[in-house]
């Protein structure tokens, strides 16, 4: 057989998977879809609020940011000029309710002098850059992972950037869909190769699959039987 012909046969055998595997996400997003409807992810009523959430719900649930959080409203301290000159003794105070504050007050402190280095104390600068000079910018912030640095870019500047975590880990691998050693990178690349760019899917189906790792996709004693993926496996 002719390498030209073998060739060929490899490329639409490949384009052939590639076109069912889409399939399949876009199946699970609306079986998620169809059984726990719209999330309305991420509460925040600016950008800011938003960047500051990102970074407490780190090793916390969201009751608890919250409090922190209108600790903060409640004595206007919610702006970027007022929370970046608060010293971060009194910082970790305000954001006490989120866990492990004194930790969190010092990664606060770390994006703010990069937000005031780089974008010269303006959210407006940080917001307009490109999305790969951004998230290059958040990921050298001490304390900023990937994570937190994705949900900064989906949630808080609306760009097409998939965000990974624990949740969506265990459900793609329990589903045969990647590998168990798959790791932050590989995960988003699976998502972001199947999926067109639109940053209000990828918040949408985030916050979905957050829900079934809650709920349903436990870390111990799974309620298999009664997920709606159940039966969902991979090609």
């Amino acid at each position: 057989m002719r390498a030209g012909v073998t060739g060929r046969r490899w490329r639409a055998r490949e384009q052939y998977f590639i076109g069912k595997m889409q399939e399949q996400v876009e199946h699970i997003y609306k079986r998620l879809y169809d059984h726990f409807g719209p999330q309305n992810w991420w509460p925040g009523e600016t950008p800011f609020e938003v960047i500051i959430g990102a970074v407490l719900t780190q090793n916390t649930n969201w009751k608890n940011v919250e409090r922190a959080i209108g600790n903060l409203k409640g004595v206007g301290l919610l702006s970027f000029a007022r929370l970046s000159e608060l010293p971060v003794a009194l910082l970790a105070e305000y954001i006490r309710p989120a866990g492990y504050y004194n930790i969190k007050a010092g990664r606060l402190r770390n994006l703010f002098a990069m937000i005031r280095e780089t974008y010269n104390s303006s959210m407006e600068e940080m917001l307009a850059d490109s999305t790969d000079s951004l998230r290059r910018n958040l990921l050298s912030v001490k304390g900023i992972g990937p994570e937190t640095a994705d949900s900064i870019l989906l949630y808080a500047a609306n760009r097409p950037v998939f965000v990974v975590d624990t949740y969506t880990h265990r459900i793609l691998s329990r589903h045969d869909l990647i590998c168990e050693d798959f790791g932050y990178d590989e995960i988003q690349e699976f998502f972001m190769d199947h999926l067109d760019p639109d940053p209000s899917l990828f918040n949408e189906f985030h916050a979905l699959l957050v829900c079934a790792g809650k709920e349903f996709c436990k870390k111990s004693k799974p309620r298999c039987s009664d997920c709606p993926l159940k039966g969902v496996e991979g090609i």
